[in-house]
């Protein structure tokens, strides 16, 4: 990161539908040369025209008034703030009003000033943010985990558990958790979080050891905390290179501390490379006859490919239902150990589809979700009732039949 010298001045971008507001700002930085306006905004930008703007310009600091809607400009600030790297955000207003001040700096504003700008607010600011932007020392980080959903048969569920899994995680980690969704011929995932289909993800993966921060959070949509790739418009991916697929996950890798990938049936291309790059597969069927036959043919398929069963795991959807088949005789018939059932909720699927929000983990298969989630992280609940966490190494998804 390039951080301006203590005698230098700081880019901003001025966001400011109030031109009087504007004025008196222009004027007062003119004066202090403090800040050094490179870009002008005369009204509050929609978020995405808002996030080519700030890659477009790269501004040190965004100017954003703060005066004329504040519910607007609280969520600006908290989309700048929110971006990665973070934009340091100043709210400007026409006078000193502490109700404005304190519900900036809540929203993620890093300094606050008013007119008539005067210089030294300008300087002690400007020396406040420049601390902010000194790179701190830190650990090396950790490469973020890579996890992949395929199911063996369409319509099996695997995107179900690949998007609920993704909130899981961020709700009992609070860490950074993206989802991409790689199914081009259904999009589930992208469909139940109504996150619009886009070229994002195929235009990333073209893009390979060029990815640029400010690019990625161009494309990254945010929907109820969880980062998310949606599927892209066109079956493009299915032509996409195995380097180029190998330097966008870890590009991801670095960046996230969970990565989900959504993936078609897992006898596609796209699906076996996607394999090759994860951490860990999982392999989602059913109890159906036809869908356990082809995990059976999966499982085969993977070993002739040299790929062991220490990179995947099956998972068993929609268990239950009084079929009759037992944990045991299922993984008889798929040849290879199953790891985790999840039960057929049809009540809480319906509430997803109609409703597209996370599944409330009191339902059944909300909270076997969760589980599987926390035992994904290493995190372990001490009770039924959810009242408290605590990191257990738990061996992944064991259970007996």
């Amino acid at each position: 990161m390039t951080v301006a010298g203590d005698g230098a001045e700081l880019t901003a971008l001025l966001i400011a539908p109030d031109r009087a507001l504007a004025e008196a700002a222009l004027a007062g930085l003119r004066q202090a040369r403090v800040f050094q306006v490179i870009g002008d905004l005369r009204s509050y930008p929609p978020p995405q025209t808002l996030q080519i703007r700030v890659r477009q310009y790269a501004p040190d600091v965004v100017l954003l008034d703060v005066a004329t809607d504040f519910a607007r400009a609280a969520e600006l600030i908290r989309i700048l703030t929110q971006a990665r790297p973070p934009v340091h955000v100043i709210g400007i207003h026409t006078r000193n009003d502490p109700d404005a001040l304190v519900g900036a700096l809540r929203a993620g504003a890093s300094e606050f000033l008013y007119a008539p700008f005067e210089a030294a607010a300008q300087r002690e600011a400007a020396a406040r943010i420049r601390r902010l932007r000194q790179p701190e020392p830190t650990a090396a980080r950790q490469p973020g985990k890579v996890y992949l959903f395929a199911s063996v048969k369409p319509g099996s569920g695997a995107s179900t558990l690949a998007s609920q899994s993704a909130f899981a995680l961020q709700r009992l980690t609070g860490q950074r958790v993206l989802l991409v969704d790689m199914d081009v011929m259904s999009g589930t995932s992208s469909f139940y979080l109504r996150a619009p289909a886009s070229t994002a993800l195929v235009e990333l993966l073209l893009e390979g050891d060029r990815l640029d921060p400010g690019r990625w959070v161009s494309q990254v949509e945010r929907i109820q905390g969880l980062e998310v790739l949606p599927a892209p418009m066109s079956p493009g991916l299915e032509l996409v290179e195995p380097a180029r697929l190998h330097e966008f996950c870890e590009y991801a890798r670095r960046n996230y501390d969970f990565v989900l990938l959504d993936l078609p049936a897992i006898f596609h291309r796209v699906s076996l490379l996607g394999l090759a790059e994860c951490d860990l597969g999982f392999l989602v069927t059913t109890m159906e006859l036809a869908s356990l036959h082809l995990a059976r043919k999966a499982v085969r398929m993977l070993g002739h490919l040299g790929v062991g069963q220490d990179r995947y795991e099956v998972l068993i959807n929609r268990a239950g239902g009084g079929d009759g088949l037992r944990l045991s005789d299922m993984e008889k018939v798929i040849g290879c150990p199953a790891r985790a059932r999840f039960p057929n909720d049809e009540i809480a699927l319906q509430r997803l589809l109609a409703m597209g929000q996370p599944l409330d983990a009191t339902s059944e298969l909300g909270g076997a979700i969760e589980e599987f989630a926390g035992r994904l992280a290493g995190v372990a609940q001490t009770d039924k009732k959810r009242t408290g966490l605590v990191l257990n190494a738990l061996p992944v998804f064991s259970e007996s039949s």
